[in-house]
């Protein structure tokens, strides 16, 4: 479908950015505890459920998604709602914790009558809850769980043996992250030898690191060195001081921003000047307390929107997000706007807030339209998109780019 009417209801909402204030009505709330029959619809409203880590140790990723979310159902409410009625948002707390996810998971499916779950926000917690999504028949979708495995299996070779049928998102995958950022390291800082550093106790790093690793060795770069550390570790002096000999032209970090900020802050005042790059998981205010304004320079990252994006409908999102929250928005908050507005689209395509019609729907979304880019949903559950990767210097952003693989 090229055209629906949720694109259009997104641009003027955008561009009417006065008549956003106050419109909160019932949406953000909990609802109350339905009854999974009711096909996600209840009276006058129809049922979305959201699963986020709103505490715990990223609670700043979950938040930020659950912001961008609140604030695009205020509009889509105010313009009339979802099939004539209003959309009621299911909200809990996952704590960051697996099996909580799975906990607040089955309550949202088996007892509040949701139609679709969106979130959790990383790769770890979203994919906790695919099998209880195939269960209930109930599609889940996230802004930014980048696994490559979190939509498909894969066989013993790394082929893609099945997809999950309900289970979508609206990211890139880390292999697209690790891949261009090898790409964007040889080709616009010129680097022939990097090295990698990773978080050994995450999927989300070994992804992005095998596929930068493939990539960059296949365009002619060596990696010079490859150290590792474990969520929560503090002094990564000994790993710091093994790379710092070497001949190597950039660094890749992929990780979280908790570990990211005090690695770039002890690379440079051990005085590593040399380009360090990573991935979304850079995203987030807390990096620049960590690392400090004046370690994050030469400092460059994949993500999937940039505040410096001049696109019209960008602009007017800031405007919408800096007058309901008092702060510009990141690209959680963006992620999550277009994962309301993608469900909301699919649900209206759907004809009914009816689990295994809102599934079909999403996959067969195209020409979606969103702050974090335009998109088709192709066979394995992933958005067709280019990556934006951000220079920072002095802790801000300072230029965007668009790179298309």
């Amino acid at each position: 479908m090229k055209k629906t009417k949720w694109m259009a209801v997104a641009l003027a909402s955008l561009m009417a950015v006065g008549a956003l204030t106050g419109c909160g009505g019932d949406s953000g709330s909990g609802g109350d505890a339905g009854g999974a029959d009711n096909g996600g619809a209840s009276g006058d409203t129809i049922k979305v459920g959201v699963n986020y880590e709103l505490s715990g140790d990223v609670a700043t990723y979950g938040q930020s998604s659950v912001d961008g979310i609140e604030l695009a159902f205020e509009e889509i409410n105010a313009n009339g709602g979802v099939l004539g009625k209003q959309v009621e948002l299911v909200k809990v707390d996952n704590k960051s914790d697996v099996s909580e996810v799975v906990l607040q998971a089955t309550k949202l499916m088996s007892e509040s009558g949701v139609c679709a779950v969106l979130g959790p926000a990383t790769s770890g917690d979203f994919k906790a809850q695919v099998p209880l999504a195939d269960q209930y028949k109930i599609p889940i979708l996230s802004g930014s769980a980048t696994a490559d495995d979190v939509t498909v299996d894969f066989d013993k070779d790394g082929n893609v043996k099945a997809v999950k049928d309900y289970t979508f998102r609206l990211c890139f995958s880390d292999s697209f992250q690790g891949t261009a950022m090898a790409k964007y390291s040889a080709n616009n800082l010129s680097a022939t030898k990097a090295v990698i550093i990773k978080d050994n106790s995450s999927d989300y790093a070994a992804g992005l690191a095998k596929n930068f690793r493939s990539t960059f060795e296949a365009g002619g770069g060596t990696i010079v060195d490859e150290q590792a550390y474990t969520a929560k570790d503090t002094d990564f002096s000994g790993i710091l001081t093994k790379i710092k000999g070497k001949d190597f032209d950039v660094i890749f970090l992929p990780g979280y921003y908790q570990e990211a900020g005090l690695i770039i802050k002890q690379a440079r005042d051990l005085g590593i000047t040399a380009p360090i790059l990573g991935a979304d998981g850079f995203d987030s205010p807390k990096l620049v307390e960590l690392a400090g304004a004046d370690a994050l320079n030469d400092v460059y990252y994949s993500n999937h929107y940039s505040a410096l994006d001049k696109d019209e409908s960008v602009a007017a999102f800031i405007e919408a997000f800096k007058t309901k929250y008092g702060k510009d928005p990141d690209a959680f908050n963006a992620l999550g706007y277009d994962c309301a507005y993608l469900i909301a689209d699919a649900i209206e395509r759907a004809g009914e807030a009816n689990g295994e019609k809102i599934k079909d729907a999403l996959a067969s979304t195209t020409g979606f339209s969103g702050v974090t880019g335009s998109f088709d949903m192709d066979e394995n559950h992933n958005p067709v998109k280019a990556v934006v990767v951000i220079k920072l210097e002095n802790g801000a952003q300072a230029s965007s780019e668009r790179v298309s693989m």
